[in-house]
């Protein structure tokens, strides 16, 4: 770097390059093996006891709604368990959870007082009072399959290697109508990412064998590994996130299901940039926290890591950086009269790299049965580059309050006869999934 500095970054572009190239073609074998149908399996002889736990705070606006959800889910009643886990000076919630009707099998849980005060403390004072052999966490905007719960209970009593800890249901973006709704260009951007992650990427990992980073919500697991591995880190802000990697290393394994849960987008600006502030920000804490020793995750499991953390924070840094400098040069070179300079490597990773993202999206938002049209991904650039200005202020956040967790405000669902999905010129029936298993795609 001293001696050669042109030698020095010009190797260090090509490595990015190829490092990208690399990412590129990995998200081409995910969508491929994301296809591949799961194999049937048979119900259980006894259906085993389950714990429902749902961490709540300031959520007195939702959570009436979270509670008849709840209720539909299509499981014994006799063999649930089910935890509001609620803050003691969260009066508000509180009193509205007592107020109105819950299944018998759903109590509200106060946690006892202490720090952090965030949602992975929470679950682990519900750990400690979990009856069920496995359990599962929901968020307070969820309306998960009533199925759910079935078919994970009987994923996980056909697994035959007995290492199976968790399974990871897909999450589905589904925006309700408001007069008030925020931009559609976010809600749509973001239907459409879900949509890449849990159809494509992480189905596709799971038939690999390998660990990847869980969603917040719609995980199960079973009961008794999840305590042995101490529950979830109360300090790290992407709790599930480290969780799945902290499995793999103690040697159990993670898989997917087909029944989804629903959730609404962030919204506007104004609560998108938190909840993305947040989970790069926990990114980074899960990325410090697994490289302090990647041994331990064996080569397979570093190179998940790399591959889903270690990607996701470079890309996240580089997108509004590579953009403005793509927008620079042309703009430069049409000023100047003079095509671009286009070297094939670069140009590779332009091409290849927006192609696997636009497919990645496209086939996991018609497995979802979300929209994702061609001004979707005309757009997706400019969305990409609003992540770089996230990652600014997940690193601004880290430095100055690492622990603190950035909530998202969610809001009661618009009244049925009211309610439309992300494309209002093409609305798509998509509660009625809640009655069937998702079709295969080819």
């Amino acid at each position: 770097m001293w001696f050669e500095p042109r030698l020095f970054w010009h190797s260090l572009v090509a490595a990015g390059a190829w490092g990208f190239l690399a990412v590129a073609v990995w998200r081409l074998i995910l969508i491929l093996l994301s296809a591949v149908p799961a194999p049937p399996t048979p119900k259980p002889a006894v259906w085993p006891r389950y714990t429902v736990v749902a961490a709540l705070y300031h959520e007195a606006e939702v959570v009436g709604q979270l509670i008849e959800r709840l209720s539909r889910i299509d499981y014994p009643a006799d063999r649930l368990q089910g935890l509001l886990v609620l803050e003691e000076h969260d009066h508000e919630t509180i009193a509205a959870a007592l107020a109105g009707p819950r299944p018998t099998w759903l109590e509200v849980f106060i946690a006892p007082p202490g720090q952090p005060q965030t949602k992975p403390r929470a679950l682990n004072c519900a750990l400690a009072h979990a009856t069920g052999d496995l359990l599962t966490v929901y968020d307070a905007e969820d309306d998960p399959d009533p199925l759910q719960l079935r078919e994970a209970a009987a994923r996980f009593a056909a697994d035959p290697t007995g290492r199976l800890a968790c399974l990871q249901a897909p999450l589905r973006i589904r925006r309700r109508g408001r007069a008030a709704d925020p931009s559609p260009f976010l809600d749509r951007q973001f239907a459409a990412e879900y949509a890449s992650l849990f159809e494509t990427t992480l189905p596709g990992i799971a038939r690999l064998g390998l660990p990847f980073p869980l969603g917040g919500t719609s995980n199960h697991f079973r009961t008794d590994i999840l305590s042995a591995v101490e529950g979830w880190d109360a300090w790290n802000v992407t709790e599930d996130a480290d969780l799945g990697f902290r499995l793999w290393s103690r040697g159990w394994r993670l898989g997917v299901i087909s029944r989804p849960t629903w959730e609404t987008p962030p919204g506007g600006l104004d609560n998108w940039l938190p909840q993305r502030t947040r989970w790069l920000k926990g990114y980074m804490q899960t990325w410090g926290v697994h490289t302090r020793a990647p041994w331990r995750l064996g080569w397979r499991g570093a190179a998940a890591l790399v591959l889903t953390i270690g990607a996701g924070l470079v890309s996240a840094a580089l997108h509004g950086l590579s953009l403005a400098w793509v927008a620079a040069t042309v703009l430069v070179s049409l000023m100047a009269g003079l095509p671009p300079e286009t070297p094939a490597l670069a140009l590779g990773v332009l091409a290849l790299g927006a192609m696997s993202a636009w497919l990645s999206c496209s086939i996991g938002a018609r497995r979802a049965g979300v929209p994702y049209r061609a001004d979707d991904m005309i757009a997706a650039p400019a969305y990409w580059a609003l992540l770089s200005f996230a990652f600014v202020h997940a690193v601004w956040r880290l430095i100055l309050d690492p622990y603190a967790w950035d909530k998202t405000r969610h809001r009661r669902d618009a009244p049925a006869e009211t309610q439309d999905v992300l494309d209002e010129t093409a609305p798509l029936r998509l509660s009625a999934v809640h009655a069937a298993a998702p079709e295969p795609v080819a």
